[in-house]
Formats: structure tokens, C-alpha cells, sequence
């Protein structure tokens, strides 16, 4: 798998989960990984989610870290298995690293999202195309723009 970083900061909207994003914006071809840092804010017409569009949820944060995964032969079933996988790497990681450890321990993946009292740390969706699967998972690095009670990186330190 390729993995890259934009160094610049990016809105997402829910158009760069489609195929071919990595090639597209990047010449990367492949399996990729593709992350970088920004605000977000998906507009209904580019909301994957049912159960977010069936309840009008908004999906927005003034500051994310975003990862869009493509995987080129991949099924749907294995797409949301690698979705909660990147979603449990996250946990671990989080609760090796952070420095609000008292924090940090409360943190539990529930499905694809991670939480800490009731409040949202990450998002997350995966999907297939035409020719891919696709998976965006997200987290706050601050509260700010968020629609729901929100944990963000900076609270864990």
C-alpha cells in the first residue's frame, strides 16, 4: 500500500471519497493511503452514510486529521473489517501516546468511531465503487465546528 501526506490543509466534503482520489490528485496508483490535515464539512448531496442522511446529521469540524484508504479488489465485508481495524490501531496508539492518560483509558471503539464519555473522537465510512473500496476515518484535533459532543486530539494531549 501507498502511503502519502499532503502538506497542505484541505476541506473535506465528501467528494475525495471516489475512485481513483490517490491517482487523481496524485499520481499514486494502487492501494493507497492518502492523509492530511483540515476542516470538514459534507454537504448532503456527497453524504455516504444512510443512517446520517436518514437523520439529517450534519458532519462537520473546524479541524481533522482525514486518511481516504482505497483497496483495488476488496468487497464491502472486507472494506468495514479494515475500517474498524484502522479504527482499533487508532485506540491503541491514542492510548499509548497521549498525554491526558486518565483520558486516554476511557477511550472505546464502538463500530467503526471512537468515544470517551459519550462524546465523538473520530468518523467513518466505508464503501465500494465501480473498482475500489473505499474507507474515510477521521479525527478531531480540536472541538470546534463539530455538530455533536466531540473529544478531539487536543484533549487527550
Amino acid at each position: 500500500m501507498k502511503i502519502q501526506w499532503l502538506d497542505s490543509s484541505e476541506l473535506y466534503d465528501g467528494t475525495q471519497l471516489r475512485s481513483l482520489f490517490a491517482y487523481m490528485k496524485l499520481g499514486v496508483q494502487g492501494d493507497s493511503a492518502v492523509a492530511w490535515r483540515g476542516p470538514c464539512e459534507v454537504a448532503w448531496d456527497h453524504m455516504v452514510d444512510g443512517e446520517d442522511l436518514r437523520a439529517r446529521s450534519p458532519i462537520a469540524g473546524a479541524d481533522m486529521v482525514h486518511f481516504i484508504v482505497e483497496i483495488f479488489d476488496c468487497r464491502l465485508v472486507t472494506a468495514v473489517a479494515l475500517q474498524r481495524l484502522l479504527a482499533s490501531l487508532t485506540l491503541e496508539l491514542l492510548r499509548e501516546k497521549a498525554g491526558n492518560q486518565e483520558l486516554a483509558q476511557k477511550l472505546t471503539r464502538s463500530g467503526d468511531d471512537l468515544f470517551a464519555d459519550s462524546r465523538k473522537l473520530s468518523i467513518s465510512i466505508a464503501t465500494v465503487s465501480p473498482v475500489s473500496a473505499l474507507i474515510h476515518f477521521a479525527v478531531n484535533v480540536t472541538n470546534e465546528g463539530t455538530p455533536v459532543p466531540t473529544l478531539a486530539l487536543r484533549d487527550l494531549q
